[in-house]
């Protein structure tokens, strides 16, 4: 059986944003067994796992990405929308923009500090689009 639907996350500022709750939050009841696949529906966000407990990593994580793409770069020709844009649209491509997460137990099995990023690039990207569906 497949289940499916989109959600809208309300805008975040740039950074790295738990969504697990609103992810888990968003079905009833998740299956005994299955797959929940998650896309966001943007060129300038991403998805991730990563870390939950300690709140410093989401700060190295903008930092890093921060420092390895900088806005400004004298290479980017795109660059009618923004200092932020050319950067954003590199980010989202290596972070990526899908995340499949087995469902066992009727839980998310996720490591014990493994959480859902929401990666926003854009100073203010404004509502994020997600597709889930449920594989059962």
């Amino acid at each position: 059986m497949i289940q499916q639907k989109e959600i809208t996350l309300k805008g975040y500022r740039r950074g790295f944003h738990l969504i697990t709750h609103e992810i888990k939050n968003s079905f009833d009841e998740l299956p005994e067994t299955g797959l929940l696949h998650i896309l966001i529906k943007h060129t300038s966000a991403a998805i991730t796992l990563n870390e939950n407990a300690d709140p410093s990593v989401r700060e190295d994580l903008r930092s890093f990405s921060d420092k390895l793409i900088p806005e400004n770069h004298p290479v980017y020709t795109h660059t009618l929308e923004g200092p932020d844009d050319m950067p954003a649209h590199i980010k989202s491509s290596v972070f990526g923009q899908s995340l499949t997460i087995p469902i066992s137990g009727h839980r998310l099995n996720l490591g014990t500090w493994q959480g859902i990023y929401l990666c926003e690039f854009r100073n203010s990207g404004g509502n994020r689009n997600l597709v889930l569906t449920i594989y059962s």
